[in-house]
């Protein structure tokens, strides 16, 4: 008699199941030469300890060279080994680091110190540098050791990571501490971005005050980034005078999101320089002021006039949407001529560079790719840290940034009046 059964199929032994995806993924180039790592680096630092000594392991020290003014090496004697741990891509081995005790002009003896081998080394620049790296890419803590376990055997745990970002912490002093008075600075775009950090062991919102910096040659660069604890008049000139106390020169076109603190800031300090604000922004405060059966009729009407294709018809159709929102929503039309004549200066450039005058989209951009970065750690450690990690993404080539639009046309003087704003 036939039995029919509803069982699903026996995968495997409970051996089998305990094998890895990857696990059978066996390499013999790669153990093979993991397996010569240890001999090679031990090669390499008792060869650099008999050019030191100049004389092999267990020979007698050489006669001295009259044709060298009498010189035959250091004088000095080896006393064993030391046994030392290192990572790198290769894995971690165990190796034996040869002793030595080298005499002194002053009679007294000192320990050598390899220079391929560092004191305290526990880890190569190259193991660092893929941990940071795999860092910075997005993954957190946590998991970098899963995925770097391959490589590194599983050697590395979320506390190495932690230690290996903190060497960071070296170049950001010197990148903030840095001389600004050969970068040829022409333009600035500032903005703010809100990042959840963790302040006495709670979540709190911070804001980092950014700085980017457009050279005469088109190529954007990141020249600022703090934690000042908002967007404050006082904090954007905290970050300003400290650029200009690094020598940064007066620039001569300036892009702003229209937050009054900012705005406050730098009427105090480069006020006759002229100012771009962000129509972006702009554009969110003219649908916050309508309901939202007018958004579609707001957007269009205030892009027919943005994207015009001369300063002549912008006006034109400024005044067309001033003329049709005061009677459908007054608050609409009272909102862009709050915005005045900064909302326009981008007229007073050739009209290659308008696309990248209009908005501050170059800085958002770099917003929304730290926000994608850090999406993964949800709240960072300290503001510091975030602050860290923003820049790091730049200097390390995690985000890159192109030239500006226009950037041929930098060198052009701005035509000497704006638009004529009369409704």
């Amino acid at each position: 008699m036939t039995t029919n059964s509803t069982k699903l199929p026996v995968l495997g032994s409970d051996a089998e199941m305990g094998v890895g995806l990857l696990d059978e993924w066996f390499d013999p180039i790669e153990a093979g030469l993991r397996d010569r790592v240890r001999e090679l680096i031990q090669t390499m630092i008792e060869s650099e300890l008999e050019a030191v000594l100049s004389r092999p392991r267990y020979a007698r020290r050489p006669k001295a060279d009259p044709e060298r003014n009498g010189a035959c090496g250091v004088a000095g004697h080896r006393h064993g080994h030391r046994s030392r741990s290192l990572l790198g891509t290769f894995g971690r081995v165990e190796i034996a680091v040869p002793r030595a005790r080298l005499d002194t002009a002053e009679g007294k003896t000192t320990e050598w110190k390899s220079k391929a081998l560092r004191a305290y080394q526990r880890r190569t620049k190259q193991a660092d540098s893929l941990i940071a790296g795999a860092y910075l890419a997005g993954t957190n803590t946590r998991r970098v050791r899963r995925a770097l376990a391959a490589v590194f055997g599983g050697a590395v745990s979320k506390d190495t990571v932690s230690r290996v970002w903190r060497k960071v912490k070296a170049d950001w002093d010197a990148w903030n501490a840095r001389s600004l008075a050969e970068e040829p600075i022409v333009r600035l775009i500032l903005d703010g971005t809100v990042v959840r950090v963790r302040l006495d062991r709670k979540a709190t919102s911070i804001v980092l005050l950014v700085v980017l910096g457009v050279r005469q040659d088109g190529q954007k660069v990141l020249l600022a980034v703090k934690n000042m604890g908002g967007e404050t008049s006082q904090a954007w000139r905290a970050v300003l005078d400290d650029l200009v106390k690094r020598e940064l020169c007066q620039p001569e076109f300036l892009i702003v999101d229209g937050g009054t603190g900012l705005e406050q800031a730098l009427a105090a300090l480069w006020g006759d320089v002229p100012t771009q604000r962000c129509t972006v922004h702009k554009h969110r405060n003219l649908l916050a002021h309508a309901p939202p059966r007018l958004h579609d009729e707001v957007s269009a009407d205030y892009n027919d006039m943005i994207y015009a294709a001369s300063p002549a018809e912008i006006e034109q159709r400024r005044r067309a949407f001033l003329r049709k929102w005061r009677l459908k929503c007054r608050a609409v039309a009272d909102s862009l001529e709050e915005a005045g004549d900064r909302l326009f200066t981008f007229t007073r450039l050739p009209p290659s560079q308008w696309k990248s005058a209009r908005t501050t989209n170059a800085i958002e951009r770099l917003h929304e790719e730290f926000k994608r970065r850090i999406k993964t750690q949800t709240v960072l450690p300290s503001a510091e840290t975030a602050a860290m990690l923003f820049w790091a993404l730049l200097a390390s080539g995690q985000i890159t940034m192109r030239k500006v639009d226009g950037w041929h046309s930098l060198t052009q003087k701005l035509a000497d009046t704006p638009i004529d704003l009369a409704a």
